[in-house]
């Protein structure tokens, strides 16, 4: 194909609707608003990254290795902050929900562009001013800035907390804006029986935000007012309750653990149906099986606070009504397996993630039982077992999902297919290097390392050493997919608009999309999943 041709046949996307710097930073564009989400969460999720494989390094044998003990908590708090609120929260929803949203309801943009545009800008502007702190004393807090050590460390939490303060408001906006999209520009004939599974989990994820980001907006607020001004709210030498730091943290925290597990769900609904070539199982039993685990997740929090002096009686309520996760969760999984059977199942590389997800996330949620019951979670609370459980979740839930959308919609987003082998193998030693890291921690945990320390005692080694290896597979096959997923951009085979035979609206137009996602507005006739080959 001539420079010219090329050029021809690409011209009438939104890569190329307009020229110029100027034209993505003011765009209003959906598409490119989640591009510049993709990239800077990415960029984030690089940082927080390279935080980790630093922290893994200095625990591969007992005694200083690279860091001291100061340097060592600055880069564990670096690292959960960054991959938690830069990466993990925004990471699906405001990425590929922003792009593929507004597409699968068969809408020309979000409800309010504008305010979307203002969400990525107020992301990273919270984003910019937390990890300014690397420059400015650094925060050694943990993630968690669990008080009373937040408000005396010497470091610099209040510039952390207020970035996360400023960023909660990107959360509130993406949110509000979903809903109404998903209420008020359905294409004719999009009922909510027919709505992507993808969007039922978006929406869910929305509601989450808009109701629980404003209590941790408050929370750190006050965190940052008591470290100004000495008002004794968190710290009792003060005459404040640490406690009631805690209640709040998690009132947010745990919901946001959904914040981040949901849209990855949401991801696998819409890859394990098209790969299996079979409609959904339980469509409507999986819409509710997403609001069902939303709920629940307001209500639970008080299992993160088990050894904190609550009174038995709370400790009980807390412990039974965890136990209701597993119902709707497992409802998911079931009905993603039941999707499977007898269906046709093609082995790309999107459902080799699902598959991964599946496997990961399954042992995520069973050592969760583990952690919910008050016997065991005694003897396991504050060890390398929470921190194992809490990665299997997220990073094999969330991460998992994103990498399967990633190679699902990769084709959608810049019309360039990426070398299938290549991810494939990819995939594999993420996988592999996954499970070599973490599972290994579930041991240390029960044998009784605690997390967070420095420093181990000798019989520690062997398992430490065997999940630091770990950890450098998995920076080597995220980086491999770094590598060739750039490389699909410039130089990979052309797509064709649905290269996977999907049903939703967005494989309904051109790859990459048209400035305006479609030429005439679609009419939805049937389900999402309802494949004409099967």
């Amino acid at each position: 194909m001539s420079h010219d041709e090329h050029h021809a046949g690409e011209s009438s996307n939104y890569l190329n609707h307009g020229k110029g710097i100027m034209s993505w930073l003011a765009t209003l564009d959906h598409k490119r608003i989640g591009i510049m989400y993709l990239w800077t969460t990415l960029l984030f999720f690089f940082f927080g990254g390279i935080a980790a494989l630093l922290v893994r390094y200095e625990l591969i044998a007992p005694g200083q290795t690279i860091m001291t003990a100061d340097q060592y908590n600055k880069a564990f708090t670096y690292h959960g902050t960054i991959m938690v609120f830069m990466v993990i929260i925004p990471l699906i929803p405001a990425a590929l929900g922003n792009f593929f949203l507004p597409m699968q309801v068969g809408a020309k943009d979000v409800a309010f562009p504008r305010l979307n545009l203002a969400s990525y800008y107020v992301y990273l502007a919270g984003a910019a001013l937390a990890t300014s702190t690397l420059f400015l004393k650094g925060v050694d807090t943990g993630w968690t800035f669990y008080t009373p050590y937040s408000i005396r460390t010497g470091t610099n939490a209040s510039m952390v907390v207020m970035g996360a303060f400023i960023m909660g408001f990107s959360s509130i906006f993406t949110g509000l804006n979903f809903i109404v999209t998903i209420h008020k520009l359905r294409a004719p004939g999009l009922t909510w029986s027919r709505l992507p599974l993808f969007c039922w989990a978006l929406y869910a994820t929305s509601i989450i935000q808009v109701l629980a980001t404003p209590v941790i907006a408050l929370t750190t607020f006050l965190l940052f007012l008591e470290r100004a001004m000495g008002i004794g709210i968190f710290d009792p030498a003060l005459g404040g309750d640490p406690v009631l730091f805690q209640h709040f943290f998690w009132f947010y925290s745990h919901p946001a653990v959904y914040i981040m597990v949901l849209p990855g769900m949401g991801v696998i609904n819409e890859i394990i149906p098209v790969f299996s070539r079979k409609p959904m199982f339980g469509y409507t039993a999986m819409a509710l099986a997403i609001f069902g685990i939303a709920l629940v997740s307001f209500v639970v929090w008080g299992h993160h606070m088990f050894v904190s002096n609550q009174s038995d009686l709370a400790n009980f309520l807390f412990s039974l009504i965890t136990m209701f996760v597993a119902v709707p969760t497992g409802v998911k999984v079931f009905g993603w397996v039941a999707t499977m059977y007898k269906g046709r199942i093609i082995f790309k590389t999107p459902m080799l993630y699902a598959f991964a997800f599946l496997f990961v996330f399954t042992i995520g949620g069973l050592t969760g039982i583990f952690l919910a019951t008050l016997a065991s979670d005694v003897h396991l609370t504050h060890t390398y077992f929470v921190v194992a459980h809490f990665h299997y979740v997220m990073v094999g839930g969330t991460i998992m999902a994103f990498l399967g959308g990633m190679h699902y919609w990769w084709p959608k987003i810049w019309g360039r297919m990426y070398n299938e082998t290549q991810a494939k193998l990819a995939c594999l030693v993420i996988f592999l290097g996954f499970n070599v890291t973490f599972f290994p921690q579930f041991v240390l945990g029960s044998r009784g390392m605690p997390r967070r320390y420095y420093d181990y005692l000798p019989e520690f080694t062997a398992l430490n050493r065997m999940s630091t290896y770990g950890s450098w597979m998995i920076g080597a096959g995220l980086l491999w997919v770094a590598i060739y997923m750039i490389y699909a951009i410039y130089r990979g085979e052309k797509a064709s608009s649905n290269p996977w035979n999907a049903m939703t609206l967005e494989w309904q137009t051109t790859s990459p999309p048209h400035h305006e996602n479609f030429t005439t507005i679609p009419k939805v006739t049937d389900g999402p999943y309802e494949f004409k080959d099967a």
